[in-house]
């Protein structure tokens, strides 16, 4: 996995013409159908209660 700075501050969700939109920092967006937005919020909840148990320094190289 390439190495990423995780972002810090949260993403804003919005709605418009049943579209979902998220605007990030630093010019990041994203539109999702309903069930998209849907499935991802899912998946990230599931990702950051793993994430929030592991050690934040990357493995040695």
């Amino acid at each position: 996995m390439a190495s990423l700075t995780p972002l810090t501050e949260p993403g804003v969700a919005s709605a418009e013409y049943g579209v979902v939109l998220l605007d990030g920092p630093d010019g990041i967006a994203a539109a999702m159908t309903p069930a998209c937005a849907e499935e991802t919020g899912r998946r990230l909840i599931e990702a950051a209660a793993i994430a929030a148990g592991q050690d934040a320094a990357p493995p040695p190289e």
